[in-house]
């Protein structure tokens, strides 16, 4: 998970250009949309997975509760950013949106949550 919460990052830096760029009328580096795209989506689907992973692991291997603690509950609100994120970037990729704004508050908002739940996960290491 934290490999793709480093993704996001590249990603979340990447985007921001992008939002420099636009409000600031400035000229857009060539190729920085593409970066954004080639290193979001990977990083989304990585978070998908290990969440998903995330309950199976505590059932299967340690005979947990899934999602009792705070580590779990941080976890499903940083996925469902994350999927509110993809969503509302896909529908920006294909040209159905102009919601820049929200989609980069969102993409702050997953971000903040990720880290949150990636710190807070290191406690549960064996």
């Amino acid at each position: 998970m934290v490999v793709s919460v480093l993704l996001c990052g590249v990603s979340l830096r990447a985007g921001l250009v992008l939002r420099r760029t636009r409000r600031f009328r400035k000229k857009r580096p060539p190729g920085l949309r593409e970066t954004h795209l080639r290193f979001a989506k990977p990083a989304v689907i990585a978070v998908g997975i290990g969440f998903l992973a995330g309950p199976v692991s505590a059932v299967l291997l340690r005979n947990w509760e899934p999602l009792r603690t705070f580590h779990g509950v941080v976890g499903l609100v940083a996925a469902a950013l994350f999927a509110a994120v993809a969503v509302l970037g896909l529908r920006l990729e294909r040209r159905r949106s102009r919601q820049y704004d929200a989609h980069a508050m969102l993409g702050l908002l997953a971000m903040l949550a990720g880290v949150i739940a990636s710190v807070a996960g290191f406690v549960l290491l064996p």
